[in-house]
């Protein structure tokens, strides 16, 4: 049987935590849960456990690149074979997980799928600020032209790969731009992903980091990173071998 789990990084969302949880439960039983408490001041992990998840606590916050690879790192110790990303916030719909499963099951080829909330035909679901808006159309339009396929939704956290994607997020993930370097991080080590339309939700508690005063400012250094990237110096993955550091819950 095929191990899965869903990994959930999560920083002061006790408001929403509880609800991330049973909505994975319910909609997706066949995945384990582990929620990432990246140094929390709140009661995040006390109410994720309570939920049903297990949960690696962070003594201090990292950034959510550090805590999504605190979740690979314990998948590919654990040797879990599909592992996919739904933040913590409730803008994830976990009833996509199926879908994207499905897809992965029929694809064999593929290595990951990401959701994209452009793809959606009725157009509906949140999709942001407009100042948020045009950045990920600027990125759309670099990381497409870098990758040398499509890429409506740069920014999206909503990704599920197999056991290649695993071994690779788990020995180097990006720490500061994350989603928008991890589709470089992926076509610099030749692994095939794919887009699939999935509904967005606004967030359920608490505020994102990144708010419309600062899209500009966040648009320019991540481009500036997307380019510095693309000089990187990055480590061989070869599937099966262990995570190089220990990610057990006491962390």
């Amino acid at each position: 049987m095929t191990a899965q789990i869903a990994i959930v990084p999560a920083y002061n969302e006790a408001a929403s935590i509880s609800a991330v949880v049973a909505e994975l439960g319910e909609h997706a039983p066949g995945f384990d849960v582990v929620v990432i408490d990246d140094g929390s001041t709140d009661d995040t992990a006390e109410r994720a456990r309570a939920a049903g998840a297990d949960v690696v606590r962070h003594p201090f916050n990292l950034g959510i690149g550090g805590a999504v690879q605190s979740g690979y790192m314990y998948a590919a110790e654990r040797g879990y074979d599909i592992a996919v990303q739904v933040d913590g916030d409730g803008q994830h719909d976990p009833r996509c997980l199926a879908t994207m499963r499905a897809y992965l099951d029929a694809h064999q080829e593929l290595d990951m799928v990401t959701g994209s909330r452009f793809l959606a035909d009725d157009g509906d679901g949140f999709r942001s600020s407009a100042p948020r808006r045009l950045g990920i159309r600027i990125f759309s339009g670099v990381l497409s032209r870098i990758v040398g396929q499509r890429v409506t939704d740069p920014t999206s956290g909503l990704r599920m790969c197999r056991r290649r994607g695993i071994d690779l997020f788990a020995r180097d993930y990006p720490h500061d731009y994350t989603e928008v370097e991890a589709v470089l991080l992926m076509h610099a080590h030749a692994l095939s992903s794919v887009e699939l339309p999935v509904k967005m939700r606004e967030r359920m508690g608490g505020t994102s980091s990144i708010n419309s005063t600062r899209s500009i400012y966040y648009m320019v250094k991540v481009l500036l990173a997307v380019f510095v990237g693309l000089f990187r110096a990055r480590p061989a993955v070869r599937s099966g071998e262990p995570a190089p550091v220990s990610a057990e819950g006491g962390f």
